[in-house]
């Protein structure tokens, strides 16, 4: 039988193509996929940054430890206390490091939104090092040097957390964004002392050396999300990857197997047995798998490079990443790659090794029962499973579905049970699109339909991948849509302010600022700053968690915190508002720790509900030296808009700040969250296209190399060489269409199961439909399609 399939997939090149040519680019896909993984997870960390050049550095130990029955526990502290004077006086030849916001005012030189930066004393520029390329060291307390995006002799505005104050650029360094001020300058508007940076090893005291001088650099966070950003966009893109392939693969098989009955009948008529004919059938997906997966395989880790260049500029991976070289990836792929055609081959085998003689003969021109009991069963449970899933999720954690990794595979298995169950409704749907066909002249009105419900596998193959390409695409980025919609309406709803005032940067609202915006009578104003409390559950695990600092009097006006029980009139500085989460009971008093590692113990005065825009409320007297990252402005009775408008611009100008109107502010976070989440998607989206428009161009030409007898008919019976292309396009174009109405079902009943679960913790949303992109999508499925049928007509005729 080996033999005897060797020769088939030579007679039959055109019926294995795609699925080589599948298999092809999903193991290069898997293989580049686990290439950047690899990338991302072993990739040594960026080399130092802030202290490449000094070898040695003696920091704080910034870290809170608490001693459990497990042993003991610590996590980094949200509020740094820095070294002592004392301690620093010890190393006079060290250089002492302050490091603290800084940026210099927008509409100065610096562009708009101004310079993101950090200031330090200039003797910490030789630790980088960072050059002087222009001009002198500051030798005074109104003299700075910039980094970049300023002149020689400009007169600029630097604004820190106590406000903004003038000074004059003498010089201008290369390297990160930095604004340096003279020692005693920065001493004054920082006194904390982060770090001593020397060059010989001090004794008696912990230091960082090598690699560990990475951990005081300033996009460490932002190293390891964009980490994170990677793996998670390549898992998901791996996965779906491993879905389509395992879709492509068993949807080509089984209309393979379908079309070659009367040669399978043949072998059993000769003396061939049931388990003769599915080694023949496995033994093709063999020769077929093990060449596509070598061939892809060995090109996979060659895109690795050029994937990761691609995430890195859509700011969806860390530029300093250097591609790995590893043979893991390359060999996982192949076999994960030969493991899904055979997965995806052995319903067809079964189906194949059952055919029986007599009555494949009989069957040969009438095609025979459509769906098996096994199919049935399996689409049946897999739609069943879905629906199950999304119900629970709605019923039980409705605040889960507004994230987008746990709807995902619920798509999937509503996907699988569609395409499997796509047979039993190809008739009617075929049935109710010949209804405004009816009304055109000419026998091809009639002749397309009835093509379409006779050849009902034909057609639901054929559909298939249409209802992959369009059901997907329609889902996930309508899916994507609404979840940004429902966060942003759960962020939005409490706020009862008129106005927001926000930063441009990482300084936060200065002090400054806030008192020109409390001094405004016509406003009463609220603010709020992000700090940190420490709670030990179950007596082992102490886990930090985001806390919102607010002052009790002014906030109750500004925001209506949705809570389940108490109130938060209670809340002082010797109570907290928390949410479920933290699994403590109202009235209880909680053993916490703050953002500085003292211990402190909280009564708990509110429940917060899932929808709260913050996990925790305390009051600004735990908040420290956290920054102010949102000022809420509420007008006064009597007072005018316009009036207000203006005083806002003319107190938040020259602070890197601006103040928007509630309406924008909601509109502009919608659309930055929005923005986010469609790259990732489209990402994802890109493969899925690719997989699905090679099976749909594959199963069109294996259809059409069994429908020469019939187009040969049609000639002998009048049909001129036109009719034959118009009837041949007229049957794509009914057959996309069906695939388009199975992709309209999928994605109506996994969004309004999805809407189902987000309107219960954000209020009434609207059911969003990405309708230019689903209309790309089905556009480029009616390309294909006409092309890939016409193409061998015009051809054959």
């Amino acid at each position: 039988m080996l033999n005897i399939a060797w020769h088939t997939l030579r007679t039959r090149l055109v019926s294995f193509v795609g699925t080589f040519l599948a298999l092809a680019l999903g193991t290069a896909l898997i293989a580049a996929m686990g290439q950047v993984l690899a990338t991302t997870v072993d990739s040594p960390d960026r080399a130092p940054q802030r202290y490449a050049a000094a070898p040695y550095v003696v920091v704080p130990d910034e870290r809170l430890r608490v001693d459990t029955w497990q042993g003991e526990q610590s996590r980094p502290l949200a509020e740094r206390h820095g070294l002592t004077a004392e301690l620093a006086a010890r190393f006079p030849d060290a250089v002492v490091d302050r490091i603290f916001p800084a940026q210099v005012a927008s509409g100065q030189g610096q562009g708009e939104g101004g310079q993101d930066a950090v200031g330090r004393p200039w003797s910490a520029s030789r630790t980088a090092p960072q050059r002087l390329v222009e001009g002198r060291a500051p030798q005074t307390a109104r003299e700075i040097v910039v980094s970049a995006g300023a002149r020689v002799g400009d007169k600029v505005s630097v604004i820190t957390r106590s406000g903004t104050k003038p000074y004059t650029v003498v010089g201008v360094t290369d390297g990160p964004p930095t604004v340096f001020f003279t020692d005693d300058q920065a001493a004054s508007l920082s006194p904390r002392i982060d770090a001593l940076a020397l060059w010989t090893r001090p004794s008696g005291v912990p230091v960082l050396t090598g690699q560990q001088r990475a951990l005081m650099d300033p996009n460490r966070e932002g190293d390891e999300r964009a980490r994170n950003n990677a793996n998670t966009i390549v898992g998901i893109a791996a996965g779906f990857a491993v879905f389509i392939a395992v879709f492509v693969v068993s949807s080509t098989f089984a209309f393979a197997v379908a079309q070659r009955r009367r040669e399978f009948a043949l072998l059993r008529t000769v003396g061939a047995t049931r388990r003769q004919v599915r080694r023949m059938v496995y033994a093709e997906a063999g020769f077929v798998a093990v060449a596509a997966s070598a061939l892809g395989a060995l090109a996979g880790p060659y895109a690795a490079g050029p994937i990761l260049d691609w995430l890195v500029g859509l700011g969806m991976a860390p530029a300093w990443l250097v591609p790995s070289r590893q043979t893991w990836p390359a060999v996982t792929a192949f076999a994960v790659s030969v493991v899904v055609a055979l997965a995806g081959v052995s319903v067809a085998a079964r189906r194949a090794g059952r055919v029986h003689p007599a009555e494949a003969m009989r069957e040969a021109a009438i095609e025979p029962r459509v769906m098996t009991w096994g199919r049935l069963l399996v689409g049946v449970g897999l739609f069943t499973a879905a629906l199950i899933s999304m119900a629970v999720n709605a019923v039980s954690d409705p605040q889960g579905a507004t994230n987008n990794k746990s709807f995902m595979p619920i798509l999937m298995l509503l996907v699988a049970g569609v395409g499997l169950l796509a047979p039993v409704v190809v008739r009617p749907v075929a049935r109710l699109l010949a209804v405004p066909l009816s009304r055109l002249r000419g026998a091809g009105a009639t002749l397309v339909p009835a093509a379409a419900a006779t050849s009902v596998r034909q057609t639901a193959a054929t559909a298939a991948p249409v209802l992959v390409a369009v059901g997907l695409a329609a889902a996930l980025l309508g899916a994507a849509a609404m979840t940004d919609a429902a966060k942003t309406a759960m962020q939005a709803a409490p706020v009862r302010a008129d106005y927001l005032v926000l930063p441009e940067g990482s300084v936060g609202l200065d002090r400054q600022l806030v008192e020109r915006l409390r001094a405004i009578r016509e406003v009463e104003i609220a603010t709020t700053a992000p700090t940190s409390m420490y709670t030990l559950e179950g007596k082992t695990a102490l886990i930090q968690r985001p806390t919102e600092a607010v002052d009790p009097a002014r906030f109750g006006s500004m925001l209506d915190i949705p809570v389940t029980k108490g109130s938060l009139a209670q809340l002082n500085d010797r109570t907290i508002a928390v949410s479920e989460t933290w699994e403590l009971e109202l009235g209880e008093s909680a053993k916490l720790w703050r953002a500085d590692g003292s211990e402190i113990s909280l009564k708990v005065v509110a429940l917060l509900a899932p929808n709260a825009p913050s996990d925790s409320y305390v009051t600004t007297a735990h908040a420290f030296s956290a920054p102010v990252t949102t000022a809420y402005v509420k007008l006064r009775p009597g007072a005018s808009a316009r009036d207000v408008e203006s005083a806002l611009r003319r107190s938040t100008q020259g602070h890197n700040a601006r103040a928007l109107t509630k309406d924008a502010w909601v509109s502009e976070t919608g659309d930055r969250r929005g923005s986010a989440s469609r790259l990732g998607l489209l990402v994802v989206l890109g493969i899925i296209l690719a997989y699905t428009a090679i099976s749909l161009v594959n199963i069109l030409l294996m259809a059409a190399s069994d429908r020469t007898s019939e187009r040969a008919s049609l000639r002998l019976l009048g049909a001129t060489r036109g009719q034959v292309v118009r009837y041949v396009a007229g049957e794509a174009l009914l057959v996309v269409a069906i695939g388009v109405l199975l992709a309209a079902a999928v994605a109506a009943i996994s969004l309004g199961g999805l809407w189902s679960s987000l309107v219960q913790i954000a209020g009434p949303i609207a059911i969003s439909v990405p309708w230019p992109a689903v209309g790309a999508v089905i556009a480029g499925c009616v390309a294909l399609a006409v092309a890939a049928a016409v193409a061998p007509a015009l051809r054959r005729s």
